[in-house]
C-alpha cells in the first residue's frame, strides 16, 4: 500500500533534515511507516485517506498516537465510515476497527498544499467506494489513485457501496483525462502511468 509521500527539498529556516510529508492511508501495523518518518527526518503535515475501507484505516489510531496533532482528511461521503465498522467493512472480518474522526472533509476540486511541494488537486473518483479520492499534482506529474485504478486492473466493486458503473465512469472521465505521462501510485501493487493503463488495462478502455 502506498502510505507515504514526501518531497525531498530541504526548506530554508528549518532544521537540517526537516522534510514535510503526508501520510496517505494507514493500513495494519504502521510501525515501519512511523519509524521511517522519524529516522528520515520527516515532518507529517496530514493523514489523508483515499477511502475508508479497513485496510486503509486500521492503523490510524497508532499513527495519531505517534503524531497527536496530525489533522485527518477524508472525502465528505465517508466521514461516518471512519467510526462505523459495518460501513468500513471491518465488522465482516471479525476484527471491527474504527479510526479517529476527520478534521477536514474533502470534496471534488479541493486544493491541498504540501509545504514545499506545491498544490495537489482532489478528484472524487467513486466506484470502489462512494468517497474514494485521487490526489493529483500537475507540477510533479503524479496521481495517488487509491484503489480506483491498479497496474493492469481496477478496484473491486463487489463490496457494499461499490459500483462498477461509477468506477468505470471515474476512470474514463477523470483519470484517463490526465496526461499520459502521469505516474499513478495505487493503494496496492506497482506504479504505472495513465498512458500505459489507457493502452493496456483490460477492465476499462478509454
Amino acid at each position: 500500500m502506498f502510505s507515504l509521500i514526501s518531497q525531498t527539498r530541504k526548506l530554508p529556516g528549518r532544521n537540517a533534515g526537516y522534510t514535510p510529508c503526508w501520510i496517505i492511508d494507514a493500513s495494519f501495523e504502521p510501525a515501519p511507516i512511523i519509524a521511517a518518518i522519524r529516522t528520515q527526518g520527516l515532518a507529517p503535515e496530514a493523514l489523508i485517506f483515499t477511502h475508508a475501507h479497513i485496510d486503509h484505516i486500521a492503523g490510524a489510531h497508532e499513527i495519531i498516537r505517534a503524531f497527536p496533532t496530525l489533522p485527518i482528511f477524508i472525502h465528505e461521503a465517508e466521514e461516518r465510515w471512519l467510526l462505523d465498522p459495518e460501513l468500513n467493512l471491518s465488522i465482516f472480518t471479525g476484527n471491527p476497527v474504527t479510526a479517529p474522526p476527520a478534521t477536514r472533509l474533502l470534496k471534488e476540486g479541493d486544493s491541498l498544499t504540501l509545504t514545499g511541494a506545491g498544490a495537489w488537486r482532489v478528484l472524487h473518483t467513486p466506484g470502489h467506494s462512494p468517497g474514494s479520492i485521487t490526489l493529483v499534482s500537475t507540477q510533479h506529474g503524479v496521481a495517488i489513485v487509491g484503489d480506483a485504478l491498479f497496474a493492469g486492473s481496477i478496484g473491486r466493486t463487489d463490496f457494499p457501496g461499490c459500483s462498477l458503473e461509477a468506477l468505470s465512469e471515474s476512470i474514463k472521465t477523470k483519470l484517463y483525462t490526465l496526461p499520459d505521462a502521469t505516474r499513478i501510485f495505487p493503494g496496492h501493487g506497482p506504479e504505472s502511468t495513465i498512458g500505459h493503463e489507457k493502452r493496456t488495462n483490460p477492465y476499462v478502455r478509454p
